[in-house]
Parts: structure tokens; C-alpha cells; sequence
């Protein structure tokens, strides 16, 4: 399993050359991305593609290939392999069948993403894409939002706005970053509060291109070390309740900001975990 760039081809070790060097076959998401890093490399290659619609068909012969005594590397678009990408069902025969799978570890979005965020990161959730649908999209935000540790998602150049408007209505308040078009030339950090990420990638049309890693801070624990939504004394959760009685969720937390004074997102939380 070789971690290859996501962007800047400085970041691809010595040992990932070497062992793509020394590959009888190099499997690869894209042959045609996959052959461009060969040829920067000056490698020359047979290549064979492996991606969601022929993976289960591929693995067959993949592992006769193995069993035969051939050196394989996976390789995905960009960084480590299997992270969001193909080789998940490669990988499980491979062991399954006896023979041994080693990482070649190195650049990964998620982890450069933390590295860079201010965001606890000794926990974190990783999401991977959110859903494509408006509906299917907020509820699974509506859920990520009650983690209470950093969430870490993939998006689009197609939905970013979107996801990034969804998430400032449902909790304003969340501190998050966006890491746009990492290691590349025009990488750029938002670093704020959800309320603003809509107005910041709308201030300039190239913020809203490339490739993004979201991190959403995650929801405020109680003292205690409880359960999402903590801090909201007993008075205020029976004002909560009383009007989660009487209406929808959004506007119920509305008011309940209103009348309470508490922070939107830990009243949100509050509201999610009551009605679960």
C-alpha cells in the first residue's frame, strides 16, 4: 500500500519510489494520474486499474499474481491508499489468503489537514464524503454535530458551498477549518466560526475550487465528561423542553436561545440528544 502525493510530488518518500521501482505490477485508481507520477519518477510500469465498479472482478487475479510470486503496489489518486479509494476488498483477500499486505505510509489529507487545525485532534471522527443530497446532508451533519470530538470530512469543489451554508445555519457558533487545495500552489485555511466559512468562500470564486478537508470542533462536553450539550443548567433544558414540546426542533432552539441566552450549537446538541 504506497501513499502517494496529494499534490506536492516533493512529498513522496524514498522508500515509495523505491518499492514503486521494484514493483512487478503497479495497481492503480487512475492509470492515467498513476503513469504521469511513473513518468515524473522516470519509471516505466505495467499498470492495471482498480476502482469501485471492477475491484471484486480484479481481486482473482490480482492474487494469483501473488500466489506466483509477483511484488504488487496499490497506489490511489492521492495519498494513502483505501482512504475513501478503492483496495478494501484487495486488501481483505490478500490476508485472507495467507499473504502479506505492508504500508508504505505517507502524505495523507486527513492527518495534514489536523496538523494544521488548532483542533483537539487525541480523538477525532473521520467521515469521509457527506452525503450528496440536501436532506441526506444535513441530517448526517445535524448527527456529526453532537460528536464531541473533531470531525473530519471530504468535500467537493461541486458541493462546498452548499455543505458550508448547511453548517452554518445548523450551528453558527462551531468553530471549524477548511483546508483547501493542500501542498498544492493555491492552498489556502479558513480558520473560524461556521457562521462566516459561507461569506469567506464567497468572497473570492477560487475558494470555492479545488479539493477540501472540513474539520468541525467537536461538541462541548459537561464537566462531568457527559454526554454532548453539556452546560445547560436545569432550567434551561426545561425551557427546551417545553417548547420542543409545542414546536419543530430548529425553531424550538431558536427561541430557546433567545430566552436563555445559551449558545445555539450546545442548545442544538441538547435538542438532538432529547430526541433521540
Amino acid at each position: 500500500m504506497v501513499a502517494t502525493p496529494i499534490g506536492n510530488l516533493e512529498d513522496l518518500s524514498p522508500r515509495a519510489r523505491r518499492i514503486l521501482g521494484e514493483a512487478d505490477l503497479v495497481v492503480a485508481e487512475d492509470t492515467r494520474h498513476s503513469g504521469r507520477l511513473l513518468a515524473y519518477l522516470g519509471l516505466s510500469k505495467p499498470l492495471l486499474s482498480l476502482h469501485e465498479h471492477n475491484e471484486a472482478a480484479r481481486v482473482p487475479q490480482l492474487l494469483e499474481r501473488l500466489r506466483q510470486g509477483a511484488h504488487l503496489a496499490l497506489v490511489s489518486d492521492a495519498g494513502t491508499p483505501l482512504v475513501s479509494d478503492p483496495g478494501y476488498r484487495l486488501v481483505r483477500a490478500v490476508r485472507e489468503g495467507g499473504l502479506p499486505v505492508f504500508p508504505v505510509p505517507g502524505p495523507s489529507a486527513v492527518m495534514a489537514a489536523l496538523s494544521v487545525a488548532g483542533l483537539p485532534s487525541d480523538r477525532f471522527w473521520f467521515e469521509g464524503f457527506l452525503p450528496a443530497s440536501v436532506s441526506a446532508r444535513r441530517q448526517r451533519l445535524e448527527k456529526l454535530l453532537t460528536l464531541p470530538v473533531t470531525v473530519c470530512c471530504f468535500e467537493s469543489a461541486h458541493r462546498i458551498r452548499a455543505s458550508a451554508g448547511d453548517l452554518a445555519d445548523l450551528a453558527p457558533e462551531r468553530e471549524v477549518v477548511l483546508a483547501r487545495e493542500i501542498t498544492k500552489q493555491f492552498e489556502q485555511h479558513y480558520f473560524g466560526f461556521a457562521a462566516t466559512l459561507p461569506e469567506w468562500l464567497g468572497a473570492d470564486p477560487n475558494r470555492g475550487r479545488g479539493e477540501f478537508v472540513l474539520l468541525i470542533a467537536g461538541a462541548q462536553e459537561s464537566a462531568e465528561g457527559g454526554e454532548p450539550g453539556g452546560g445547560v443548567t436545569a432550567e434551561e433544558e426545561r425551557v427546551l423542553d417545553v417548547l420542543l414540546a409545542a414546536l419543530p426542533l430548529k425553531q424550538a432552539v431558536k427561541l430557546a436561545v433567545q430566552l436563555t441566552g445559551v449558545p445555539r450549537n450546545r442548545l442544538y446538541s441538547r435538542a438532538l440528544a432529547r430526541q433521540r
